[in-house]
This record gives C-alpha cells, sequence and structure tokens, in this order.
C-alpha cells in the first residue's frame, strides 16, 4: 500500500456529501467580512453548510468500510462473551486504522484526480468533489450486492440502469449499508458457530455431573478465550475482513 498524506482523508471528509447537487444545490457562498455584514442568503447558506458538516462523521463512516469491520469486531466480543474487554475505544480505534488500511487505495485516486488538482487551481471545489466521489462510488458499487440495489431502484420506482453512472447516489448508499451489514452478519454467523459449541458442551457435562447450580459461563468463559488465543484469533479475523474487501461484497 501506497502511504498517504493527510491531505487525502481530509479531502475525503470534506467531498464526500459533494455528490451530484444533491447536499449542495449552489456553490459555496463567499463570506466578506465588511462593516456592512453579510447578506441573509448568505447566513442560510453557511448555516446549511455547517450542519451538513456536522453531518460529515455519520456519512464518512457509512460510506466506508467501517460499517463491516465495527459490526465484525462486536461479534467477536459478544462471541467471546466478553462485556468490556476489548473497551469500546480500543475497537473503535482498529476498526478505523483498518478502514483507512482497506480505504487507501480509493484514497489515492482521491488524492490524484480531486486534491491535487485543486489545490494546484485546476479544480473548482464542486468539481473537485465530483472527482472525489468518482472513487467512493466505485469502492461501494464492488462492495454492494446487485439485489439490495435493485430493492431500492425499484422502491424508488427509477428504471434499472446498466451501468455505474446511471445508479444515483441516493440509491448506492443505503443499498451498500445494508449490503455491508448482511455481510458482517455472515461473518459474525462463522465466529460465533466455535463458541457455541463451546457453551452446549460445558453446560452438558455439567448437567450430567449434577452441578446444576454452577454457572456454565463461569468455565466456558476462559476455555473460549483459550481457544481464541491459541487459534491467533484476531489475526484470523483481520485477515478475513481485509480479504473480503479484496474479494469483493
Amino acid at each position: 500500500m501506497k502511504r498517504l498524506s493527510i491531505k487525502s482523508l481530509l479531502l475525503a471528509l470534506w467531498m464526500l456529501p459533494l455528490w451530484g447537487g444533491v447536499v449542495l444545490a449552489a456553490p459555496l457562498p463567499s463570506v466578506n467580512i465588511s462593516p456592512s455584514g453579510a447578506s441573509p442568503s448568505d447566513t442560510i447558506s453557511i448555516l446549511a453548510l455547517l450542519t451538513v458538516l456536522s453531518f460529515l462523521p455519520a456519512i464518512l463512516l457509512t460510506m466506508t468500510a467501517f460499517t463491516r469491520i465495527i459490526t465484525v469486531l462486536s461479534f467477536v466480543r459478544s462471541a467471546l462473551g466478553l462485556q468490556n474487554t476489548p473497551p469500546n475505544q480500543v475497537l473503535i480505534g482498529l476498526g478505523l486504522f483498518i478502514t483507512l488500511f482497506v480505504m487507501s487505495p480509493t484514497l489515492t485516486l482521491i488524492n490524484r484526480h480531486a486534491l491535487t488538482p485543486y489545490l494546484a487551481g485546476h479544480l473548482s471545489l464542486l468539481q473537485a468533489g465530483s472527482a472525489a466521489m468518482a472513487p467512493m462510488r466505485t469502492f461501494m458499487y464492488h462492495q454492494t450486492r446487485s439485489q439490495d440495489i435493485a430493492l431500492f431502484l425499484n422502491l424508488a420506482h427509477s428504471p434499472h440502469p446498466h451501468s455505474l453512472a446511471q445508479i444515483p447516489t441516493t440509491t448506492l448508499i443505503p443499498a451498500f449499508i445494508i449490503s455491508e451489514l448482511r455481510t458482517a452478519f455472515e461473518i459474525g454467523v462463522y465466529i460465533y458457530i466455535p463458541f457455541v459449541l463451546i457453551d452446549l458442551v460445558v453446560a452438558t457435562i455439567l448437567m450430567s455431573m449434577g452441578m446444576m447450580m454452577l454457572p456454565p459461563t463461569l468455565i466456558s468463559l476462559p476455555l473460549k478465550i483459550l481457544l481464541f488465543v491459541l487459534a491467533n484469533g484476531w489475526t484470523l479475523v483481520v485477515q478475513s475482513l481485509v480479504l473480503s474487501f479484496h474479494g469483493g461484497g
């Protein structure tokens, strides 16, 4: 993977809401500091822009690999039977860095085709936003199931497209999210199976020994942690997550 500059990530944060005029239908207002002040229309536009910026974290997390990654990591902790270990901060931090690793080819394209020309003055802000959105749409499309896209097209009563360019972004994003959740739940099922078997075996042994007052989790929890450590579980989970994106949705 190529090393990315911080500018690539900043561009992704800034450009994500600028697709096809959905969020910003007009050019950004110019703010002039003068005694007369700004016009009411400029003030409203600035307030609208600040409102959009407050939603940028949610937009970023739902349009990248983070949704699948953090859901699978949560499944791992739940399957082990641990409540707060690892802590939420650790899981979110790990999820963010894995997301950056998975999204690095997309961020490289954004830096090459949008950020660098914009900083050089060859593209306007909206043109750079459209150029930055193109790699994001390609990433989401490759990870989205065709039946999920067809679902939202049918709900919107839109004709079925023949290419990615004909798919509206407002259709692609929710289809991508539910497709990511389905993939994450499928991975979660495979994670749960061995730990559920351990719980069943321990509960059966305790029942056969007449030790019904002893909680099965008291015995099964250290066994599950031991199995996870011996199998190098975190490495297997992260490897499976990264390969699931390389292989498509």
